[in-house]
Protein backbone atom coordinates (compact mmCIF):
# COMPACT_ATOMS: atom_id res chain seq x y z
CA UNK A 1 0.00 0.00 0.00
CA UNK A 2 0.81 3.82 -0.85
CA UNK A 3 2.09 5.72 2.39
CA UNK A 4 -0.72 8.50 2.80
CA UNK A 5 -0.03 11.54 4.30
CA UNK A 6 -1.29 11.77 7.68
CA UNK A 7 -0.38 12.67 11.37
CA UNK A 8 3.02 11.40 12.99
CA UNK A 9 3.96 11.40 16.78
CA UNK A 10 5.80 14.46 16.05
CA UNK A 11 2.75 16.29 14.86
CA UNK A 12 1.82 15.06 18.52
CA UNK A 13 5.16 17.03 20.15
CA UNK A 14 7.27 13.26 20.42
CA UNK A 15 10.35 13.70 18.87
CA UNK A 16 11.73 10.07 18.78
CA UNK A 17 14.64 11.45 16.93
CA UNK A 18 15.35 14.13 19.63
CA UNK A 19 15.49 10.89 21.92
CA UNK A 20 17.38 9.58 20.03
CA UNK A 21 20.30 11.90 20.15
CA UNK A 22 19.98 12.09 23.93
CA UNK A 23 20.79 8.64 24.49
CA UNK A 24 23.38 9.26 21.84
CA UNK A 25 25.29 11.90 23.56
CA UNK A 26 24.93 10.23 27.39
CA UNK A 27 26.02 7.23 26.05
CA UNK A 28 29.95 7.88 26.90
CA UNK A 29 28.87 10.00 30.36
CA UNK A 30 27.10 6.89 31.65
CA UNK A 31 30.04 4.97 30.65
CA UNK A 32 32.51 6.86 32.49
CA UNK A 33 30.77 5.66 35.81
CA UNK A 34 31.44 2.20 34.91
CA UNK A 35 32.56 0.37 38.37
CA UNK A 36 33.32 -3.50 39.38
CA UNK A 37 29.73 -5.00 39.10
CA UNK A 38 28.31 -3.69 35.98
CA UNK A 39 27.71 -6.22 33.39
CA UNK A 40 26.31 -4.39 30.35
CA UNK A 41 25.55 -0.32 28.91
CA UNK A 42 22.72 1.23 28.00
CA UNK A 43 20.34 0.54 25.43
CA UNK A 44 18.80 -2.54 27.13
CA UNK A 45 14.92 -3.04 28.67
CA UNK A 46 17.04 -3.32 31.91
CA UNK A 47 20.61 -3.60 33.62
CA UNK A 48 22.66 -6.12 34.61
CA UNK A 49 24.67 -5.64 37.76
CA UNK A 50 27.08 -8.78 40.05
CA UNK A 51 27.10 -8.24 43.54
CA UNK A 52 29.66 -10.68 43.79
CA UNK A 53 32.01 -8.95 41.30
CA UNK A 54 31.24 -5.81 43.59
CA UNK A 55 33.33 -7.65 46.42
CA UNK A 56 30.28 -8.53 48.27
CA UNK A 57 29.63 -12.20 49.76
CA UNK A 58 26.30 -12.05 52.19
CA UNK A 59 24.38 -8.65 50.86
CA UNK A 60 21.63 -6.66 52.22
CA UNK A 61 20.41 -4.68 49.09
CA UNK A 62 19.29 -0.81 50.30
CA UNK A 63 17.07 1.09 47.60
CA UNK A 64 15.96 4.57 48.08
CA UNK A 65 14.38 7.22 45.64
CA UNK A 66 13.97 10.85 45.12
CA UNK A 67 13.71 14.08 43.51
CA UNK A 68 15.14 17.52 43.39
CA UNK A 69 12.20 19.27 44.01
CA UNK A 70 11.24 22.83 43.27
CA UNK A 71 15.14 24.08 43.43
CA UNK A 72 13.92 22.78 39.79
CA UNK A 73 12.15 26.03 39.34
CA UNK A 74 15.41 28.23 39.63
CA UNK A 75 17.26 25.72 37.12
CA UNK A 76 14.70 26.46 34.50
CA UNK A 77 14.26 30.12 35.01
CA UNK A 78 18.15 31.06 35.87
CA UNK A 79 18.67 28.06 32.30
CA UNK A 80 21.42 26.17 34.20
CA UNK A 81 20.73 23.09 34.37
CA UNK A 82 24.24 21.12 34.97
CA UNK A 83 24.48 20.92 38.65
CA UNK A 84 20.48 20.08 39.07
CA UNK A 85 21.87 16.20 38.18
CA UNK A 86 24.03 16.41 41.13
CA UNK A 87 21.43 17.25 43.26
CA UNK A 88 19.58 14.34 42.10
CA UNK A 89 21.89 11.98 42.87
CA UNK A 90 23.21 13.41 45.90
CA UNK A 91 19.40 13.47 47.61
CA UNK A 92 19.55 9.67 46.92
CA UNK A 93 22.78 8.20 47.82
CA UNK A 94 23.21 10.27 50.76
CA UNK A 95 20.27 8.44 52.20
CA UNK A 96 21.58 5.09 51.03
CA UNK A 97 25.31 5.74 52.98
CA UNK A 98 22.76 6.46 56.25
CA UNK A 99 21.95 2.69 56.37
CA UNK A 100 25.59 1.95 56.23
CA UNK A 101 24.76 1.08 52.29
CA UNK A 102 27.56 1.54 49.71
CA UNK A 103 25.53 2.66 46.78
CA UNK A 104 26.49 0.56 43.25
CA UNK A 105 23.90 1.53 41.02
CA UNK A 106 21.50 4.70 39.79
CA UNK A 107 18.96 5.15 37.83
CA UNK A 108 17.22 8.20 36.43
CA UNK A 109 13.80 9.42 35.22
CA UNK A 110 13.70 12.90 33.41
CA UNK A 111 10.35 13.92 31.95
CA UNK A 112 9.73 16.99 30.09
CA UNK A 113 6.68 18.65 27.63
CA UNK A 114 9.21 19.19 24.63
CA UNK A 115 12.52 17.26 24.88
CA UNK A 116 15.90 20.33 24.88
CA UNK A 117 18.88 17.74 24.03
CA UNK A 118 21.54 20.72 25.28
CA UNK A 119 19.35 20.68 28.47
CA UNK A 120 19.18 16.94 28.73
CA UNK A 121 22.91 16.78 28.04
CA UNK A 122 23.59 19.34 30.93
CA UNK A 123 21.10 17.32 33.30
CA UNK A 124 22.99 13.66 32.15
CA UNK A 125 26.00 15.05 32.49
CA UNK A 126 25.02 16.39 36.46
CA UNK A 127 23.89 12.80 37.38
CA UNK A 128 27.01 11.36 36.11
CA UNK A 129 29.10 13.96 38.03
CA UNK A 130 27.02 12.73 40.60
CA UNK A 131 27.74 9.29 40.53
CA UNK A 132 31.44 9.33 39.82
CA UNK A 133 31.32 11.76 43.08
CA UNK A 134 29.47 8.48 45.09
CA UNK A 135 31.58 6.09 43.46
CA UNK A 136 28.32 4.20 42.00
CA UNK A 137 26.95 3.27 38.25
CA UNK A 138 25.03 5.17 35.90
CA UNK A 139 23.14 2.13 34.31
CA UNK A 140 20.21 3.36 32.88
CA UNK A 141 16.96 5.87 33.22
CA UNK A 142 14.33 7.03 31.51
CA UNK A 143 13.75 10.15 28.97
CA UNK A 144 9.79 10.82 28.70
CA UNK A 145 8.74 13.66 26.14
CA UNK A 146 5.01 14.22 27.44
CA UNK A 147 3.46 17.48 25.63
CA UNK A 148 0.69 18.79 27.20
CA UNK A 149 2.19 17.29 30.89
CA UNK A 150 4.37 20.51 31.03
CA UNK A 151 4.71 23.71 30.13
CA UNK A 152 7.18 25.20 27.51
CA UNK A 153 10.56 24.34 29.12
CA UNK A 154 9.73 22.62 32.41
CA UNK A 155 10.73 19.28 33.05
CA UNK A 156 10.80 17.01 36.45
CA UNK A 157 13.45 14.62 37.66
CA UNK A 158 13.53 11.22 39.68
CA UNK A 159 16.66 9.69 40.54
CA UNK A 160 16.35 5.50 41.97
CA UNK A 161 19.52 3.88 43.65
CA UNK A 162 20.29 0.79 44.75
CA UNK A 163 23.27 0.20 47.57
CA UNK A 164 24.48 -2.96 49.56
CA UNK A 165 25.75 -3.75 52.79
CA UNK A 166 27.18 -6.63 54.06
CA UNK A 167 24.81 -9.03 56.38
CA UNK A 168 24.83 -7.64 59.98
CA UNK A 169 26.72 -4.37 59.16
CA UNK A 170 23.84 -2.24 58.55
CA UNK A 171 23.27 1.12 60.29
CA UNK A 172 20.04 1.15 62.41
CA UNK A 173 20.45 3.66 65.01
CA UNK A 174 19.85 0.56 67.54
CA UNK A 175 23.20 1.13 68.57
CA UNK A 176 22.73 4.89 69.82
CA UNK A 177 23.61 5.34 73.70
CA UNK A 178 23.06 8.43 75.93
CA UNK A 179 27.00 10.38 75.34
CA UNK A 180 27.59 9.47 72.05
CA UNK A 181 28.67 12.21 70.36
CA UNK A 182 27.01 14.24 67.77
CA UNK A 183 29.07 15.18 64.78
CA UNK A 184 28.14 17.73 61.56
CA UNK A 185 29.39 17.62 58.30
CA UNK A 186 29.06 20.99 56.71
CA UNK A 187 26.46 21.92 54.08
CA UNK A 188 27.12 23.32 50.46
CA UNK A 189 24.47 25.72 51.09
CA UNK A 190 20.98 24.78 50.52
CA UNK A 191 21.37 21.55 49.13
CA UNK A 192 17.64 20.85 48.30
CA UNK A 193 15.12 21.36 50.37
CA UNK A 194 13.18 23.85 51.27
CA UNK A 195 12.82 25.63 47.89
CA UNK A 196 9.19 26.49 47.71
CA UNK A 197 10.01 28.94 50.79
CA UNK A 198 13.11 30.37 48.96
CA UNK A 199 11.45 31.01 46.29
CA UNK A 200 8.77 32.77 48.02
CA UNK A 201 11.43 35.02 50.08
CA UNK A 202 12.53 35.69 46.35
CA UNK A 203 9.30 37.28 44.96
CA UNK A 204 8.26 38.95 47.87
CA UNK A 205 11.70 40.70 48.38
CA UNK A 206 10.82 41.60 43.96
CA UNK A 207 14.26 40.24 43.57
CA UNK A 208 15.81 38.58 39.93
CA UNK A 209 18.11 35.32 40.00
CA UNK A 210 20.25 37.06 37.70
CA UNK A 211 20.89 40.32 39.70
CA UNK A 212 23.87 39.51 42.08
CA UNK A 213 23.17 37.26 45.15
CA UNK A 214 22.64 39.72 48.36
CA UNK A 215 24.87 37.14 50.21
CA UNK A 216 27.30 36.74 47.54
CA UNK A 217 27.92 39.83 44.77
CA UNK A 218 30.63 37.88 42.92
CA UNK A 219 27.54 35.61 41.34
CA UNK A 220 24.07 35.77 40.56
CA UNK A 221 21.63 34.61 42.94
CA UNK A 222 20.29 31.93 40.52
CA UNK A 223 24.18 30.68 40.43
CA UNK A 224 24.68 30.83 44.86
CA UNK A 225 21.10 29.08 45.00
CA UNK A 226 22.06 26.23 42.89
CA UNK A 227 25.05 25.70 44.57
CA UNK A 228 24.85 21.27 44.46
CA UNK A 229 24.21 19.32 47.26
CA UNK A 230 27.21 17.84 48.46
CA UNK A 231 28.04 13.77 48.16
CA UNK A 232 28.82 12.37 51.26
CA UNK A 233 29.11 8.66 50.68
CA UNK A 234 32.80 8.35 50.74
CA UNK A 235 33.75 10.26 53.15
CA UNK A 236 31.05 8.73 55.84
CA UNK A 237 31.78 4.78 54.27
CA UNK A 238 35.75 5.10 55.35
CA UNK A 239 34.75 6.15 59.01
CA UNK A 240 31.97 3.79 59.36
CA UNK A 241 34.74 1.21 58.10
CA UNK A 242 36.95 2.44 60.97
CA UNK A 243 34.45 1.42 63.48
CA UNK A 244 32.51 3.75 66.47
CA UNK A 245 29.87 5.36 64.14
CA UNK A 246 26.22 4.30 65.74
CA UNK A 247 23.97 6.68 63.07
CA UNK A 248 23.93 9.14 60.48
CA UNK A 249 21.22 11.41 59.87
CA UNK A 250 20.55 13.03 56.20
CA UNK A 251 19.43 16.45 56.83
CA UNK A 252 17.00 16.94 54.34
CA UNK A 253 13.83 18.84 54.88
CA UNK A 254 12.55 19.26 58.72
CA UNK A 255 16.11 20.35 59.20
CA UNK A 256 18.00 19.01 62.44
CA UNK A 257 14.93 19.03 64.52
CA UNK A 258 13.23 16.61 62.40
CA UNK A 259 15.71 14.15 60.85
CA UNK A 260 18.30 13.63 63.93
CA UNK A 261 15.01 12.00 65.64
CA UNK A 262 14.87 9.58 63.14
CA UNK A 263 18.10 7.47 64.04
CA UNK A 264 17.45 7.64 67.64
CA UNK A 265 16.22 5.05 70.03
CA UNK A 266 13.39 5.43 72.15
CA UNK A 267 14.27 7.50 75.50
CA UNK A 268 17.22 9.12 73.77
CA UNK A 269 17.17 12.61 72.30
CA UNK A 270 20.44 15.17 71.57
CA UNK A 271 21.73 18.79 72.95
CA UNK A 272 23.19 20.42 70.38
CA UNK A 273 24.74 23.75 70.38
CA UNK A 274 23.94 26.17 67.66
CA UNK A 275 26.57 28.69 68.67
CA UNK A 276 29.19 26.16 67.63
CA UNK A 277 29.23 26.82 63.94
CA UNK A 278 28.38 29.65 61.98
CA UNK A 279 25.22 29.78 59.65
CA UNK A 280 26.26 30.41 56.34
CA UNK A 281 25.15 33.53 54.74
CA UNK A 282 22.65 32.21 52.86
CA UNK A 283 20.23 31.31 55.64
CA UNK A 284 21.12 34.59 57.40
CA UNK A 285 20.11 36.29 54.44
CA UNK A 286 16.86 34.32 54.10
CA UNK A 287 16.09 34.69 58.08
CA UNK A 288 16.43 38.30 57.53
CA UNK A 289 14.59 38.98 53.98
CA UNK A 290 11.91 36.44 55.06
CA UNK A 291 11.69 37.29 58.73
CA UNK A 292 12.09 33.87 59.63
CA UNK A 293 13.03 32.86 62.64
CA UNK A 294 15.64 31.16 64.28
CA UNK A 295 13.47 28.33 65.19
CA UNK A 296 11.59 27.56 62.04
CA UNK A 297 15.14 27.67 59.99
CA UNK A 298 15.65 24.78 61.91
CA UNK A 299 12.81 23.03 61.50
CA UNK A 300 13.18 23.98 57.35
CA UNK A 301 16.58 24.12 56.63
CA UNK A 302 20.18 22.23 57.18
CA UNK A 303 21.46 25.79 58.62
CA UNK A 304 24.86 24.75 57.40
CA UNK A 305 24.64 20.96 58.37
CA UNK A 306 23.98 18.23 56.06
CA UNK A 307 24.85 15.15 57.90
CA UNK A 308 25.04 14.38 61.55
CA UNK A 309 27.38 11.55 62.77
CA UNK A 310 26.60 9.68 65.96
CA UNK A 311 29.66 8.51 67.07
CA UNK A 312 31.30 6.71 70.36
CA UNK A 313 33.03 9.25 72.63
CA UNK A 314 35.92 7.59 72.41
CA UNK A 315 36.56 7.28 68.92
CA UNK A 316 35.77 11.32 68.11
CA UNK A 317 39.12 12.06 67.30
CA UNK A 318 40.02 9.21 65.30
CA UNK A 319 36.84 9.44 63.20
CA UNK A 320 37.42 13.31 62.83
CA UNK A 321 40.80 12.81 61.47
CA UNK A 322 39.41 10.54 58.76
CA UNK A 323 35.86 12.64 58.04
CA UNK A 324 38.80 15.69 57.56
CA UNK A 325 41.00 13.35 55.17
CA UNK A 326 37.86 12.68 53.00
CA UNK A 327 37.30 16.27 52.55
CA UNK A 328 34.71 17.27 55.10
CA UNK A 329 34.26 20.50 57.54
CA UNK A 330 33.33 18.83 61.02
CA UNK A 331 32.24 20.02 63.87
CA UNK A 332 31.41 19.00 67.35
CA UNK A 333 27.76 19.85 67.64
CA UNK A 334 26.96 17.76 71.10
CA UNK A 335 26.07 14.74 72.54
CA UNK A 336 23.28 12.27 73.18
CA UNK A 337 21.03 12.29 75.91
CA UNK A 338 18.56 10.86 77.62
CA UNK A 339 14.88 12.34 76.60
CA UNK A 340 11.48 10.61 76.55
CA UNK A 341 8.97 13.85 75.82
CA UNK A 342 9.03 16.96 74.42
CA UNK A 343 11.44 17.99 71.51
CA UNK A 344 13.86 15.38 71.16
CA UNK A 345 16.34 17.80 69.36
CA UNK A 346 17.10 20.75 71.48
CA UNK A 347 19.65 23.47 70.15
CA UNK A 348 21.41 25.81 72.64
CA UNK A 349 22.56 29.11 71.75
CA UNK A 350 20.75 29.82 67.56
CA UNK A 351 20.05 33.44 69.23
CA UNK A 352 23.79 33.82 67.48
CA UNK A 353 22.81 32.80 64.15
CA UNK A 354 21.38 36.73 63.94
CA UNK A 355 22.72 39.36 65.58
Amino acid sequence: MADQKGLTYKDAGVDIDAGNDLVDEIKPLAKSTKRPGVMDGLGGFGAFFDLRAAGYQDPILVSGTDGVGTKLKVAILADKHDTVGIDLVAMCVNDLVVQGAEPLLFLDYYATGKLDVSAGRDIIKGIAEGCTQAGSALIGGETAEMPGMYSEGDYDLAGFCVGAVERGQELTGANVKEGDVVLGLASNGLHSNGFSLVRRVVEAAGLDYSAPAPFDSSRSLAEALLDPTKIYVKSTLAAIKAGGVNALAHITGGGLVENIPRVLPDGLGVDLDGSAWKLPAVFSWLAEAGGIANSELARTFNCGIGMCVIVDADKVDALTKILEDGGETVTNLGSVVKRSEGELVEISGIETWQS
